[in-house]
């Protein structure tokens, strides 16, 4: 069976209906409490670090995670007052979740565009998993 819409434009649409931001953007509201930066690379992608203050939910689980009536639901997805900015590894797979986000009913998501890959090649602050581990909050 051909392929009647290829994967660049199921980006190129996405792109066109989700709010992007450059890396400068985010760089500029990390001190902001109601930004969610939000990793949905594969778990095998954040060997290389990923950035400071986010929150992984891989891309595969990401709809299960968003949604209070799955059993795999996050509450951190529940809190209305965050933009969830995703990112991935180009900015490709973002820009498809964030439009898949939408879809789902949310309007405070959007994505960074060329991802962790533009990140670090703007020098943005990153850290590694074992940074991130010590920095989150010990559970009791």
């Amino acid at each position: 069976m051909p392929i009647t819409k290829g994967y660049q434009q199921l980006v190129d649409e996405a792109m066109a209906e989700v709010k992007t931001y450059s890396v400068a953007d985010v760089q500029a509201r990390l001190d902001d409490a109601r930004m969610q930066l939000v990793d949905i690379r594969d778990i095998r992608e954040l060997v290389g670090g990923t950035v400071v203050g986010a929150y992984h939910a891989p891309r595969g689980m990401l709809e299960f995670w968003v949604d209070p009536a799955s059993p795999y639901h996050k509450p951190l997805f529940a809190d209305e007052s965050k933009e969830f900015v995703l990112f991935c590894g180009a900015g490709w797979r973002s820009a498809l979740a964030a439009k898949a986000l939408q879809d789902m009913g949310m309007s405070n998501v959007a994505h960074i565009d060329g991802g962790y890959t533009a990140w670090v090649q703007q020098g943005a602050p990153t850290e590694t998993l074992e940074e991130q581990k010590a920095r989150r909050p010990q559970k009791s």
